[in-house]
């Protein structure tokens, strides 16, 4: 073991709470999945050059930066993609995958991204006994069974950057507004506290993420359904009129969505189910991925609703409610409201 003075920690060690000084092990290990790792920077990158750090703040990586994260996955369409190594130890070199400080070996990229920046490992963070820490250490364990709970809007999409957590902040701040406790929850994609932090700027009395259950991201994961439960029956400890749940990625794709969206425990609390799409033809598969899951769409929104011309097509082609987050919230709230359970806890 040596001890380390870490320079920049990534918000996805944040639930720890670990102090500036860590020790490290630099022998090589097998590791796991969020095992927390220390890493120098070697490069810098315009396009993902900066960390989110546990305050929220994003903070430039400079090379030479020494860095404190986790060993995670990531399968992002518009991102980047990597694995855990099968090893670890000083001296290797690995990639940051994600702003949050997620680590690993990255395999591509969107073309519209730089490289991730390379980073050489120091050493694996370990405690006084030698003990490898994890960020899961005294994370909120999964579940079987979802206890009582409030009504759920659930809102999913095609992929990432269609539009679900600006409809999702949107809803918390319309139902906070109407004098309704509001919780909220992200239940898949990869760490970070952006949306978390948006949700709590907009209204939610209490938040969570698969972070708080000890995952870097839900890439691979066999029972997220489990991990959603332990999720919302923590946010319902505080009593909440409504929860409204961002299923970050797509209802397609790696991040292991569909166990959530095919969970019948699930399923039956919620209330209001949005999706958000870019365009027609989305809203066209994900209709049909949605009722092969036996789920109907009960709001459509996102970036196809941008125009007044989306939501008037949409209602008239394809028979779904749609309404558009940025430019009139309320009505988009009024829509969801009205579907299901939500309509008699907001009357």
């Amino acid at each position: 073991m040596k001890f380390l003075e870490i320079e920049k920690m990534g918000s996805v060690v944040s639930r720890l709470a670990l102090g500036r000084s860590v020790s490290v092990i630099t022998d090589e290990i097998s590791p796991a999945v969020g095992d927390v790792v220390a890493v120098r920077a070697l490069s810098e990158s315009v396009t993902y050059g900066n960390l989110e750090l546990p305050s929220g703040r994003l903070a430039k990586i400079n090379t030479g930066d020494v860095l404190l994260g986790a060993l995670g996955k990531r399968r992002a369409l518009k991102g980047f993609v990597g694995e855990v190594p099968d090893t670890v130890k000083n001296g290797d070199r690995l990639h940051l995958l994600n702003m949050g400080g997620v680590i690993g070996v990255c395999k591509g990229h969107h073309s519209s991204f730089s490289e991730a920046i390379e980073v050489e490992v120091i050493g694996v963070a370990c405690d006084e006994s030698g003990r490898t820490i994890n960020i899961g250490d005294g994370a909120l364990l999964a579940i079987d069974k979802l206890a009582p709970t409030a009504p759920v809007i659930m809102i999913a999409g095609t992929c990432m950057n269609s539009g679900k957590t600006v409809a999702a902040t949107e809803i918390i701040k319309q139902a906070a507004n109407s004098g309704l406790r509001v919780a909220a929850a992200k239940l898949s994609g990869i760490a970070c506290l952006r949306d978390t932090l948006h949700m709590q700027d907009n209204g939610a009395i209490a938040t969570a993420s698969f972070l708080d259950c000890g995952l870097p991201s839900t890439v691979d994961h066999d029972d997220l359904a489990s991990i959603s439960k332990a999720i919302l029956n923590y946010l319902n400890s505080f009593a909440p009129d409504l929860i409204v749940v961002e299923l970050g990625d797509g209802i397609v794709g790696g991040y292991s969505v569909d166990a959530v969206l095919q969970d019948s425990q699930i399923q039956d609390a919620v209330s209001s189910f949005v999706f958000c799409a870019s365009d027609y033809v989305g809203v066209i598969g994900g209709a049909a991925v949605m009722e092969k899951f036996g789920i109907r769409i009960d709001v459509v929104a996102g970036s196809v609703t941008d125009s007044q011309m989306g939501e008037d097509y949409i209602d008239e082609h394809f028979g779904f409610p749609a309404g558009n987050a940025r430019r009139d919230g309320a009505r988009l709230f009024e829509l969801v409201r009205k579907a299901g359970k939500l309509a008699e806890v907001a009357a």
